[in-house]
């Protein structure tokens, strides 16, 4: 009886593994007999600027380290974008004066040349020997309204008096 479970065990898989090869099989064919894909979208590269004002407030973090922290950040922006911007910010300090690093994500919504909408971005910032470094990009596939499809970066400039100011390089679909 021992025997014959194990040969009838043995069909079951085989037939398991059959069934499994021609399904993958038929999807394979069926994804090669698909149209290809039509040509993407022309993207149209765009430009804006304008200033900014910030306001950061510290979140209460219970951790005894005093060189993390914890920001929220709420934006006003003006210019060739004009709209909120709100979102969180962490912080490291390090023990070198004028060093440090920060990540941070921030929604933007408003207008941006006429067109309304919103988008997300990420900030990537660190400092040594008081020079600051920063990456902010949008985040792939955030933009919502008009600005679905958004793609780029953004700059930003402190001036020495403290002025905020932001300089935008996106591009969008060409259908809208």
């Amino acid at each position: 009886m021992h025997f014959i479970d194990t040969i009838t065990e043995r069909v079951l898989k085989s037939s398991l593994c059959i069934a499994t090869c021609l399904s993958l099989i038929l999807l394979a064919s069926a994804l090669a007999q698909r149209p290809a894909p039509t040509q993407k979208e022309d993207l149209v590269a765009n430009h804006a600027t304008g200033s900014f004002d910030v306001k950061v407030t510290p979140v209460e973090d219970k951790s005894d380290d005093p060189t993390l922290g914890r920001m929220m950040l709420d934006k006003q922006y003006h210019g060739d974008l004009e709209g909120v911007g709100k979102g969180q910010m962490l912080t490291a300090g390090t023990p070198a004066k004028g060093a440090g690093g920060y990540v941070a994500i921030e929604k933007v919504t408003g207008t941006l040349n006429g067109r309304s909408g919103g988008f997300v971005l990420q900030h990537n910032g660190i400092m040594s020997n008081n020079k600051p470094q920063m990456t902010i990009i949008i985040v792939p596939e955030s933009g919502t309204g008009q600005l679905e499809g958004i793609a780029g970066k953004l700059t930003i400039t402190i001036a020495p008096t403290g002025k905020h100011s932001y300089n935008l390089e996106y591009t969008l679909p060409n259908h809208m």
